[in-house]
């Protein structure tokens, strides 16, 4: 099953290396596959896959099977923390810990750093919160679909219109006006409104990296900021590859993520957590109790997702830069989005402005900087 794998994982990743290296980009164009996958269960069968992979492997067996695994998908063993008898499963394996120093953080306070190891899929700057994010060259989907209803980004937004007098687009939702949780009501305490109050002109940003099976699978926390809210939307479980992307609508909208929302110094910022098929899981560490991939009674998810607020007074959950926040199981996608310093003048080559240090395909560690601002 590995040396299958290993071979398409060959095969597909020298088709998209030709591709680059003569300048195409392969365009959306849906296939009898997609279509194909939407009639199964892949959340039945992600779980199957789960407990199976979660089942003990003999003690003399672990170091060859962890071996295998290393030389299909390009994992780099040297790196673990503990000696490979000691992961009794693969999915033990899989959200291994990394040495300590492996992974060093960018330093510079200037800087925002990867959230995870993967490779840049897009990136770029959003015209506000009802901006659209290119899935693939001929699809798009918006923020807001993305993260859902976001009165934090929506009060951001609003301060920003009202600083440069212009109009962002907003998508609306049918739960905005229906509902009100308690912890919209409590985003409107005076703590935020400060915090939002004193920042300037910011541009809202975003970038996609995908992880595949033999990358760290553990997401880290890109800058120092506060999480006030968990969204947890639970969707399909697509494959999240890249010929998923290229055929599959919708793909980080429909597939089941968590979304955490908060503040950095620069304004808004926001990580989702895309699952994906095989397992499907999502552990979040400052939220042990919550439980992704459960069964669900209704087969179409129609119900708002389940939301969360970290301490009701807008103080919510610091993080430091680097400090370990979530773990994949599988590979998956991370998307985030957030606010940086920007010229208010498309024209105006401000030195104080973000600028991204990546460029699309590149291969990106956790720590290593995204981008970079000066003061």
């Amino acid at each position: 099953m590995l040396g299958v794998l290993h071979a398409r994982r060959l095969y597909d990743d020298k088709k998209v290396e030709e591709a680059r290296e003569k300048g195409i980009e392969f365009e959306f164009r849906p296939d009898v596959k997609a279509s194909f996958l939407r009639i199964l269960p892949l959340r039945s069968i992600s779980r199957a896959w789960g407990f199976l992979m979660s089942v003990d492997i003999p003690v003399w067996l672990r170091p060859h099977v962890y071996r295998a695994w290393a030389r299909a998908f390009h994992s780099n063993l040297e790196e673990a923390a503990l000696p490979l008898e000691e992961y009794a499963s693969l999915r033990d394996f899989f959200v291994r810990t990394l040495k300590e120093g492996c992974r060093p953080i960018n330093p510079n306070p200037y800087s925002l750093v990867s959230p995870v190891d993967g490779t840049i899929l897009r990136f770029g700057k959003l015209n506000g919160a009802g901006a659209m994010i290119d899935q693939v060259k001929g699809f798009s989907y918006s923020v807001s679909s993305l993260l859902g209803a976001s009165p934090l980004l929506s009060m951001l937004a609003e301060k920003n219109t009202e600083d440069d007098g212009s109009t962002i687009e907003q998508e609306s939702t049918q739960r905005e006006q229906s509902k009100k949780s308690w912890w919209r009501v409590s985003l409107a305490s005076p703590k935020v409104r400060e915090t939002i109050s004193e920042c300037p002109m910011k541009g809202l940003y975003y970038c996609v990296i995908y992880l595949k099976p033999g990358d760290y699978h553990r997401i880290h926390s890109p800058v120092d900021w506060n999480v006030l809210v968990r969204r947890h939307f639970s969707g399909r479980l697509f494959p999240v590859n890249e010929r998923a992307t290229r055929t599959i609508r919708n793909l980080y909208v429909e597939n089941e993520r968590v979304v955490l929302e908060g503040l950095w110094q620069q304004g808004f910022m926001a990580i989702a957590a895309v699952g994906a098929m095989n397992i499907g899981s999502i552990e979040l560490f400052i939220e042990p109790e919550l439980r992704t991939n459960r069964p669900r009674k209704k087969l179409i998810p129609s119900e708002p997702p389940e939301e969360h607020l970290y301490e009701p007074k807008g103080v919510g959950v610091m993080l430091k830069k680097g400090d370990e926040v979530a773990a994949f199981n599988m590979g998956s996608t991370v998307v985030l989005v957030f606010q940086a310093p920007t010229s208010k003048s498309p024209k105006n080559n401000d030195a104080s402005e973000f600028e991204f240090s990546i460029r699309r395909g590149d291969k990106i560690r956790v720590g290593e900087a995204l981008g970079v601002w000066h003061a």
